[in-house]
């Protein structure tokens, strides 16, 4: 891993951020847990203030094509999320293990780990950049046959969604 890695923030431009689960184990894989994510990206999103263009939410990863907060940076908001989403799933699981309901395939739970430490981050500089990185977040689940088509938002497994800001919420 390179020692020193330069982010580049500060231009006001969109940022396409990928980010994969601890040893790309499927920890996005429930509803509860995609719900849990979704909602926390939410709370981090008035805070920190910035716009969430699109997102794809995959069994374990996921895509965010977001707008530079007015609060902070991506890196400080790809910190808090991802720290807030982990602290929850592992007082859940921590809560199952007691009454003896965890699955053995997630071990890695077990040793507190739910994200890799990194994330990759794309600085989305043209129109013709971000219509390619809201493509791929669309067909990415239908490539992995998670969907039948770009739009299948019928699918409860994943949420794939790409959303417009209004009057300060999002919309479908």
């Amino acid at each position: 891993m390179p020692r020193r890695l330069h982010r580049y923030y500060g231009s006001g431009y969109l940022h396409f951020i990928t980010s994969s689960c601890y040893q790309r184990r499927p920890l996005l894989n429930t509803p509860r847990r995609r719900t849990w994510f979704l909602e926390i990206l939410e709370q981090v999103r008035r805070r920190y203030t910035f716009v969430v263009v699109g997102y794809v939410v995959m069994p374990e990863h996921f895509h965010l094509l977001i707008s530079e907060p007015e609060r902070g940076n991506p890196s400080t908001v790809m910190q808090v999320l991802k720290q807030r989403f982990a602290r929850k799933v592992l007082r859940d699981w921590r809560k199952r293990s007691e009454r003896g309901q965890n699955r053995l395939w997630e071990d890695a739970l077990n040793e507190g780990h739910v994200w890799q430490r990194r994330f990759y981050d794309f600085v989305v500089w043209s129109e013709g950049k971000r219509v390619e990185k809201l493509r791929y977040m669309h067909r990415n689940p239908v490539k992995r046959g998670l969907a039948l088509g770009a739009g299948a938002v019928g699918m409860e497994q994943f949420s794939v969604l790409c959303l417009r800001r209004t009057r300060g919420s999002f919309s479908e």
